[in-house]
């Protein structure tokens, strides 16, 4: 059984792909709940051409997304070279941008599924509580987010799971530097290509399919709790 035995960069690229993971699900959440509201009650033209680059990720592909992070968030790029030097905040060839592939990546399948909760609510509760003297603002929070809330914990993991086995668009973006930037799908490339590296691959590719079926369980015990919850409101 030695050989299900993890050596110390394969544990870094697990622990960078967790760490890559949930910082590009909780930095793109407030984002893709304002996206989704719009999406589902908003009104304004345009509307088809915002859904048409939220839902862009997802028919491009990787390597083309990844490409486009470079040039707009490389240290040369319009908004890397601003953000670096008046911020200190560098995204490429570093771990920060492996967070925001993998957040770009992710955006599409979380904005969804909030959208398509948030155009469950009955919209009469609302209502209800708008004349009950609540503010837009906290009808916003009482009843809506409380409805939405399992459409919401649903586009999180999925983020999350989406996140975790992003390749092209952070290798691309990033490289695959060890300990910086390699992550569970890049380590598995590389040990691919190598030879006798398919003992180490399988121990990650193992690992990413658990990771990936507790993440997926624990979104549906979640999304039912907070399901239950909205119902004996």
């Amino acid at each position: 059984m030695d050989w299900l035995v993890l050596s110390e960069a394969e544990w870094m690229a697990v622990r960078l792909s967790l760490r890559v993971s949930l910082v590009a699900m909780l930095a793109s959440l407030p984002f893709a709940i304002a996206i989704a509201m719009f999406l589902a009650r908003g009104k304004f033209r345009g509307k088809a051409i915002l859904n048409g680059v939220v839902h862009l990720p997802l028919v491009l592909p990787p390597v083309v997304t990844g490409f486009l992070l470079l040039i707009l968030f490389g240290r040369r790029g319009p908004i890397g070279a601003f953000l670096a030097e008046y911020t200190g905040i560098t995204f490429s060839f570093r771990w920060t941008g492996a967070a925001l592939a993998c957040a770009i990546m992710a955006f599409p399948l979380m904005v969804r599924s909030i959208r398509l909760s948030v155009e469950a609510v009955d919209r009469r509760l609302e209502q209800a509580a708008a004349t009950l003297g609540a503010g837009p603002a906290w009808v916003f929070l009482t009843v809506t987010l409380p409805l939405a809330l399992p459409g919401i914990i649903a586009g999180m993991i999925l983020a999350f799971a989406k996140a975790m086995g992003e390749f092209g668009a952070t290798i691309t973006f990033v490289s695959n530097i060890p300990g910086e930037t390699q992550t569970l799908s890049s380590a598995i490339y590389i040990f691919t290509q190598v030879p006798g590296g398919e003992a180490g691959a399988l121990r990650l590719t193992l690992i990413s399919v658990a990771v990936s079926m507790a993440a997926l369980m624990v979104s549906e015990v979640l999304a039912n709790l907070a399901a239950r919850k909205a119902e004996t409101q």
